[in-house]
Order: C-alpha cells, then sequence, then structure tokens
C-alpha cells in the first residue's frame, strides 16, 4: 500500500474518494467543499492503482491544522490504513510547522472515537453545530 499526499485532488481520485465517502457516511461529497481550503491537503491510501482510504485537513483560522474528513473503504477496514494515514497526516504537519491537529468527531461513528484517543488525541470540549448534531472536538499536540 502507497499513501499519497496532494495538494489539489485530480477527477479521478477525487471519484474514487467520492465511492468511499458514500459507502462510509451515506452522503454525497461535492468538489465544491474543496474550494477556499486555506493549506488543504489530502492523503489518500492507494491499493493497486485504487483509492481505498483517505484523510483531508487544512488550516483553521486560528493556525491549528484541522483534520477534517477521513473514510476507509469497507473492504479494507481494520487492517490499519486509517493510522497510516493519521500518521502521513501529522508527519506532514510537522514539517509545515503546525504544533497542534484538530479533529471532529460523533458518537455514532465509535471507530473514529477510539482511533483518536489511542493516537494521543484528548477531548477538548463538545458542542451542538447548526443541524443539531453533537460534536466532540479532539486535539493533538505534535
Amino acid at each position: 500500500m502507497e499513501i499519497l499526499q496532494l495538494t489539489v485532488l485530480p477527477e479521478q481520485l477525487l471519484k474514487e474518494m467520492q465511492i468511499i465517502h458514500r459507502l462510509v457516511f451515506n452522503s454525497e461529497f461535492k468538489r465544491e467543499k474543496l474550494i477556499g481550503k486555506p493549506n488543504f491537503c489530502a492523503f489518500l491510501a492507494m491499493e493497486d492503482s485504487k483509492v481505498v482510504g483517505f484523510k483531508f485537513g487544512y488550516e483553521h483560522e486560528d493556525g491549528v491544522f484541522y483534520s477534517w474528513l477521513g473514510g476507509v473503504h469497507p473492504a479494507y477496514q481494520q487492517r490499519g490504513i486509517a493510522n497510516r494515514l493519521m500518521d502521513a497526516q501529522h508527519t506532514w504537519c510537522k514539517a509545515q510547522g503546525y504544533t497542534r491537529v484538530r479533529t471532529y468527531g460523533r458518537n455514532e461513528k465509535k471507530a473514529m472515537l477510539i482511533v483518536n484517543l489511542k493516537s494521543g488525541f484528548d477531548i477538548v470540549r463538545t458542542f451542538r453545530d447548526d443541524k443539531g448534531r453533537h460534536k466532540i472536538v479532539f486535539e493533538k499536540e505534535l
């Protein structure tokens, strides 16, 4: 397996990522969501030239790198791919001078909550988003 690091997503890789997003989150991911994300960086897990996982992030207004969105194709889960993507992202963040990473989680996605805690993230607060969903804010010092 190979991890690609990109600042722009080619159309074919975006389409493959969108399939994974649909399977993991049961919703569509539109390219427009990528517009205007400062210091955007994508990490893609590739196997046999096919996207099997992804992790996206960008810089928040307060200078913290926000680990925004990620997922692994259900057929490839439980293989450590999410951890490899996170490690690649955090290595890149350190090289860019970031000292902290932030991410949000939801109770429905318990596997990601566990991955975040095992990876050294701390829960720093909770809130309800504009859709009324309860969110957990995680931060990790790099």
